[in-house]
């Protein structure tokens, strides 16, 4: 297990990448935010400044993974996204299989009962937290 301390996650997008934290025992995901992208070395540095905000222990990035398990498209922009950032901090950042992490974001919207009216919008920060709940929940024994 990980040193105790909060988790960033990161959920890499085109247009936004949603952030989510950890309490600081790694049991609970919780929306941070959502940073606009801008390029790759500013999307670093704004991550890289959250994270220590937080006091993060370590960042995990959302990649996307074909059916083969290989990173797709958009997991190779995660991988490149992930480096930078740890360019930028000596917090350790690794990569997290995200696959379907939208797609559950939008059906936790519907299983909550949101209406469908406000159903629609962003989906980045949950799915960030999608993405780090499943990461903490890969920490507990079975």
């Amino acid at each position: 297990m990980n040193e105790p301390g909060r988790i960033l996650a990161v959920d890499p997008g085109d247009k936004r990448i949603g952030l989510a934290v950890s309490d600081p025992t790694q049991t609970i995901a919780s929306p941070l935010g959502v940073v606009l992208h801008v390029s790759r070395v500013l999307d670093a540095a704004q991550i890289a400044e959250k994270a220590a905000e937080q006091g993060a222990v370590l960042i995990v990035v959302g990649q996307a993974l074909d059916e083969d398990g290989l990173p797709s498209p958009q997991g190779r922009k995660s991988a490149r996204l992930a480096e930078a950032i740890q360019q930028q901090t000596a917090i350790p950042v690794m990569l997290w299989d995200e696959s379907g992490s939208t797609a559950e974001a939008r059906n936790s919207r519907l299983m909550m009962g949101v209406p469908r009216s406000k159903r629609g919008g962003h989906f980045d920060e949950i799915a960030a937290v999608v993405i780090l709940q499943s990461y903490l929940n890969a920490l507990r024994p079975t």
